[in-house]
């Protein structure tokens, strides 16, 4: 039971990284996708719908 209580706090703070790295990594994704979507409308092309959220393949 020592060991759960040593590893415990690391394992925790991995997480919370890894959580925070995902969210920050996918607004990133969401914003450069809005920003092609409103460069193609500026330069007068027609916009394609990719990548709805939710629909990535895993």
């Amino acid at each position: 039971m020592e060991y759960v209580a040593v590893i415990l706090p690391s394992l925790v703070v991995g997480l919370l990284f890894w959580f925070a790295m995902k969210a920050i990594f996918n607004a990133d994704k969401a914003e450069r996708q809005a920003e092609a979507r409103a460069q193609a409308e500026a330069d007068g092309l027609p916009v394609q719908p990719t990548d709805r959220p939710g629909s990535e393949s895993k």
